[in-house]
């Protein structure tokens, strides 16, 4: 592999210009006047380099893209859109491992180099979702991690627990679950089954947690507990979790603090009119904070462009972040939150991490997730796909 070096660029949050050299899919130095003979050189004078983008939360399985437009056709309620969403997944040919392809191909241009999906898991689409997304996957440069998702219920949906248990057997990254009270109608019974196949199988745990209010927060409590009592701080992110945006500054307070003792993470898409968590509390309190669009042009809503920085953009403006540093917060969820969320590895911009990097014609963070403009570069482990 050719030794790349990108000359006069500003690694964020180095604070000053300097060279990258990338060698065997690492970054092998960041440094002012790199020599490197027989290096592919890459001019970005004052441009900024970020490492790659993280979507910490979506429904690949789901989308849409790449065919003809289908007009949105559910009622805006929850049950209204898992209604639609199972009743015409099968008229549109949902899951289709080539619209999902083509879904990973927008994401990868605009620099996603990681993605966390929630796969939908029932006994009508058994694992063909996960088989479609990892033949998508298969073709593609992106890092994809799957999410076993009860998007139906799992209590209420007879057969549902054995297939996340197929679906982990068969190499599956994460188990999820859903509203364990709004939906499933007993939190005891849903957090002791998917905490338990999570613990099973050394997984990952991601819950969708829409439930409002004191509800919602009393769950998050829970799942806080039971994350720390079993010891799999780092392993659970909370998706959504719309309570916290709803309640009083000291519940937030200590469910926050909660949450970083115990290593419970927090994504959020910052979709719609949807209650946003105070982004800037949970970093104060040492929180991990991710991102991501759910739904990307599927039966559950007509938008989502694949843009990490886009969404980063929406997460800062629902935030009603105006100073730099608080719009950076937003960024920081789409790269390093997302990655720790995750548990990637050797991630980020210093010398030993994967050469998995994006560079943007701005002058800082704050301008990229404003802007997010057309990628000047996207690299994964060291090989230029978009320049």
């Amino acid at each position: 592999m050719t030794d790349v070096l990108l000359r006069g660029g500003l690694p964020w949050g180095l604070g000053a210009p300097a060279d990258v050299l990338v060698r065997d899919g690492r970054i092998h130095l960041v440094a002012q006047g790199v020599e490197a003979p027989g290096a592919r050189i890459v001019d970005i004078a004052g441009q900024l380099v970020l490492p790659g983008l993280v979507e910490a939360h979506c429904h690949l399985d789901k989308t849409l893209y790449g065919g003809p437009w289908v007009p949105h056709s559910a009622d805006d309620t929850l049950a209204g859109r898992i209604g639609n969403d199972l009743g015409r997944r099968a008229e549109l040919g949902v899951p289709s491992a080539e619209r999902i392809a083509a879904l990973l191909a927008l994401m990868s241009a605009a620099g996603t180099t990681h993605v966390r999906t929630h796969t939908d898991i029932d006994p009508l689409v058994g694992l063909r979702g996960v088989e479609a997304v990892l033949e998508a996957a298969a073709s593609s440069p992106v890092d994809v991690r799957q999410v076993a998702f009860p998007q139906h219920g799992v209590l209420i949906n007879p057969g549902t627990a054995e297939l996340l248990e197929d679906a982990l057997k068969s190499g599956v990254e994460a188990v999820g679950g859903l509203d364990p009270a709004g939906i499933d109608r007993d939190p005891v019974r849903h957090l002791d089954l998917v905490f338990g196949l999570a613990e099973r199988y050394g997984a990952h745990l991601d819950l969708h947690l829409h439930d409002g209010g004191s509800l919602g927060g009393w769950e998050l409590e829970l799942i806080t507990e039971r994350t720390r009592v079993l010891g799999l701080g780092g392993r659970v992110t909370v998706s959504h979790a719309y309570a916290l945006g709803q309640l009083d500054e000291s519940y937030q307070d200590r469910l926050a603090q909660g949450f970083a003792e115990a290593g419970v993470a927090i994504a959020t898409a910052a979709v719609y009119s949807f209650p946003v968590p105070p982004i800037k509390k949970l970093r104060a309190a040492g929180v991990t904070v991710a991102c991501g669009h759910d739904g990307i042009r599927d039966l559950w809503g007509p938008y989502g462009s694949g843009d990490m920085l886009e969404r980063a953009m929406h997460v800062a403006y629902r935030s009603t972040f105006r100073r730099d540093e608080d719009i950076e917060l937003a960024l920081e969820a789409a790269t390093y939150g997302g990655a720790r969320a995750l548990g990637l590895e050797s991630y980020g911009l210093s010398p030993g991490d994967r050469a998995d990097l994006v560079v943007v014609p701005c002058g800082g963070a704050a301008e990229a997730v404003v802007v997010h403009p057309a990628r000047t570069l996207v690299m994964k482990d060291g090989v230029v796909l978009h320049n």
